[in-house]
């Protein structure tokens, strides 16, 4: 984040930077120049960020990517569409289950109550859970596990043969609200509406894929700003 994207920032919204911004806490970015540069030439963009429901509750830590997409939603009056991988959760933890009341769609269900406090804006937020949006994800995420193979998985993220087949095939889903035509009742057919991704650094693995693979599908790069992790007390 150098002091010229932070300038200019504050220069197209009119208010100075979130604390976050200021102290270092979401640190650094790509291509957040082509999302300014789209809001000064008056081009849509959105926001697009997750939550993998493991507890209940969220925690402090938690909240950190929730508190600082509100800013730029306020800040930029934009489109957010919140992803709920109750699937992944379920596919990444031996002793996660999917379904009843202690399973991972039930703590999405929980978890949701959690950001809508949060109070983005009602009329321009979209939160949903993968396991039942995945017929509008699905021919974007077809399209995306055609141009990648299983040894650019295991690269990215670290697999081996034990581990099973759902780990593997999972991470194109995250790819797909990355791209604008995954939400037609927000965007219609539009492919290359441009997307800004706040999130913590640990998921850049899927986001560098994602941009890889956008090339090839003639999609629009994701844009991406990131933080630390919460440091412990």
């Amino acid at each position: 984040m150098t002091q010229e994207l932070i300038d200019r920032i504050e220069k197209a919204t009119g208010k100075p930077c979130h604390r976050f911004i200021r102290r270092n806490i979401f640190f650094c970015q790509r291509d957040l120049d082509e999302i300014l540069k789209a809001y000064e030439a008056k081009k849509p963009f959105y926001l697009y960020t997750g939550r993998g429901p493991s507890t209940d509750a969220m925690h402090m830590g938690h909240c950190i990517p929730f508190l600082f997409t509100k800013y730029l939603q306020d800040a930029f009056d934009v489109p957010l569409v919140i992803q709920i991988t109750d699937d992944e959760k379920y596919l990444y933890n031996e002793k996660c289950e999917l379904d009843g009341k202690k399973g991972t769609t039930a703590m999405g269900y929980s978890n949701i109550k959690d950001i809508l406090a949060f109070g983005f804006n009602p009329e321009k937020t979209f939160v949903f859970l993968d396991t039942e949006y995945i017929q509008y994800l699905y021919p974007n995420f077809i399209k995306f596990q055609k141009h990648i193979n299983l040894n650019n998985i295991k690269k990215c993220f670290g697999f081996d043969d034990s581990q099973c087949v759902g780990k593997f095939a999972y991470p194109p889903l995250q790819a797909c609200p990355a791209f604008s035509n995954s939400f037609p009742h927000i965007f219609g057919t539009r492919k290359n509406v441009l997307c800004l991704i706040p999130a913590a650094i640990d998921q850049d693995p899927y986001f560098r894929m994602t941009r890889d693979v956008a090339v090839k599908l003639k999609y629009q790069k994701p844009a991406s700003i990131y933080s630390i992790f919460f440091p412990a007390l």
